[in-house]
């Protein structure tokens, strides 16, 4: 299909998504939207919770997968909207509205792209198409859930035991169509520094906070040693603090919360052991599934991408790459600094100009083995 059928039909569809508010574990209209867009394309569908994935035509088990995955959830919009964010306004060459950038952009693209390829017979490789949900809250019942599901691995895999041995993914997220082939890992941590309570007028207590922010300064302070080529140090940042409920009461218990960005030089264990090493507070990491991860620059999908005159970086923020065993290439239209801010837009040409790059560097890397 010719470029400009496919970005006729996406931006369409982006003002449909942009008109349908689809807060995250609240997609379930969005994703009905989508199914039924592919559908009226001649697209046979499967839904999954409120993910919904197709795979092309001629699918072969035999051969190499490529996924095409982005997300149809938001954020909710902040109060310093001065549009109403669910009317898609075009203006100056921009469209206005929530997940315009967010990846609204990136997720119309992608599908366009696979509607291209969609009846070729002679792919090197399959292809799948997953608009997933709960991207925003990192929640457990996107792109993760979808990869467990018994239907999605029985149709797209040659073997439940051997399950996506040859995949590979391109996760559409705003990057400006650079190639971010390496993301941050994201660790929270909830810390409580322990003291003993007493009354405020007296010598008396343990203040919990005091030994708090001996261990908050060593979170602001501390540098590991490992830095890498393209994510840079690890980043640690105190954001949230709770202490105390009366002001003549010294607090026996401190609680803070840090944000830590890991690189792919560190596994989370480590990070965990050197914190727990030099620190008093008693440290809980809320979760493990977001790790820190790198696709090769000799992988064939890069490779492609270099080829075209694309350049690479490493990214500061985590997506649903994280959540795939596989190698995984960030990559899509608009720019992540307009994500989550108030009247957010994409750029026309950058939709246009999104499609034609990622048919591009699906037809270089044809011949190659993924």
């Amino acid at each position: 299909m010719e470029i400009e059928t496919l970005y006729n039909d996406a931006l369409k569809l982006l003002k449909q998504l942009i008109s349908t508010p689809s807060f995250s574990k609240e997609e379930d209209n969005t994703a009905e939207l989508i199914e039924n867009f592919l559908e009226a394309r001649g697209v046979h569908t499967f839904s999954y919770l409120n993910n919904i994935w197709a795979k092309n035509k001629y699918f072969d088990k035999s051969k190499p997968t490529l996924l095409l995955n982005s997300h149809h959830d938001t954020v909710r919009p902040n109060k310093s909207y001065t549009l109403d964010p669910f009317i898609p306004v075009e203006k100056d060459g921009k469209l206005y509205g929530l997940g315009s950038n967010d990846a609204g952009g990136c997720l119309v693209s992608l599908i366009a792209v696979f509607i291209h390829y969609y009846h070729q017979k002679d792919l090197k490789y399959n292809l799948v198409i997953a608009a997933t949900a709960e991207e925003e809250i990192s929640g457990s019942n996107g792109i993760e859930a979808l990869l467990k599901d018994e239907i999605f691995i029985a149709e797209t895999n040659n073997s439940s035991q051997v399950a996506y041995k040859n995949w590979v993914a391109i996760v559409g997220e705003p990057t400006q169509m650079n190639m971010a082939i390496a993301e941050k890992g994201l660790l929270v941590l909830d810390c409580t520094a322990h003291g003993k309570s007493g009354h405020a007028a007296r010598e008396e207590g343990d203040n919990a906070i005091y030994k708090a922010l001996k261990d908050i300064e060593w979170f602001r302070t501390y540098k590991y040693d490992k830095v890498s080529d393209l994510l840079g140090p690890v980043k640690m940042s105190t954001t949230i603090i709770h202490a105390g409920n009366q002001h003549n009461v010294v607090p026996h218990e401190c609680s803070f919360t840090v944000d830590v960005r890991v690189n792919e030089l560190y596994c989370f264990d480590e990070i965990i052991n050197i914190i727990r090493r030099y620190i008093d507070s008693d440290v809980q990491p809320r979760s493990l599934r977001l790790r820190s991860s790198c696709i090769s620059l000799t992988h064939p999908l890069v490779q492609a991408g270099l080829r075209l005159g694309m350049s690479y970086y490493g990214s500061p923020t985590t997506s649903d790459k994280a959540l795939m065993n596989f190698p995984a290439l960030k990559l899509g239209p608009g720019d992540s600094a307009r994500s989550h801010t108030a009247d957010e837009y994409i750029n026309l040409e950058e939709i246009k100009e999104g499609i034609a790059t990622y048919i591009g560097i699906l037809g270089e890397v044809v011949s190659y083995k993924l």
